[in-house]
């Protein structure tokens, strides 16, 4: 016997669900860039090239503007959320045009230094297949904006697959660091599906 499900006490939880998410968010993005960027004046740490602090300028302003964006469809002010949406499609295209450029001059830095990691060639194939996916990402939450069940699920995604850099800024072993990583793009997918008892059907549920 099927047992149906208040939709006002599952869209409750998915909300307090996805504002978990944004602080965690929030916390994993702080944690890790507060040494070298957000902190950085506290930990003297070295002076970073006008293209990083475009590069973090823009990156942050994505974070907040997720939070923004989640916070106005919460309180219901859809229409603002519409509008703002256009800056967030200008936004994500500055990053992922202006990304690659600070990882090309940053790996030339790397291995031209005179004690540079060669290993560093590594983490620029890393970040690319990340901006890859958050591109993918992106623009298939903007093609499917009018589905709101996919189009959130599918921001709440991309947010996460660029959490990766701060996360490895993070003091912890390699292992758990990509551990932490999965967690943060999986546990979202693993909760959605345990909740609806099956991988998200756009059309049957929305947040």
């Amino acid at each position: 016997m099927n047992v149906a499900v208040n939709p006002h006490v599952r869209s409750g939880f998915e909300h307090r669900f996805f504002m978990a998410a944004l602080i965690g968010i929030f916390a994993v993005v702080v944690i890790g860039f507060a040494k070298t960027y957000y902190l950085k004046v506290a930990f003297g740490t070295p002076a970073l090239p006008w293209l990083v602090h475009l590069h973090g300028a823009l990156m942050t302003s994505w974070f907040l503007l997720f939070f923004t964006q989640a916070c106005l469809i919460s309180t219901h002010r859809a229409h603002w959320h519409r509008r703002l949406g256009v800056f967030g499609a200008l936004l994500a295209l500055a990053i992922v045009v202006i990304g690659p450029i600070v990882l090309m001059h940053a790996t030339e830095r790397e291995l031209h230094a005179p004690h540079g990691d060669r290993f560093f060639i590594v983490i620029f194939g890393v970040d690319l297949v990340i901006l890859t996916d958050f591109a993918i990402l992106v623009a298939s939450a903007i093609l499917l904006r009018r589905r709101s069940d996919w189009h959130k699920r599918l921001m709440l995604l991309a947010t996460c697959s660029i959490l990766l850099p701060a996360i490895s800024r993070i003091p912890i072993s390699a292992s758990a660091s990509f551990a932490l990583f999965y967690a943060c793009v999986l546990v979202p997918v693993a909760v959605d599906g345990m909740r609806h008892r099956r991988g998200h059907s756009a059309g049957e549920h929305r947040f």
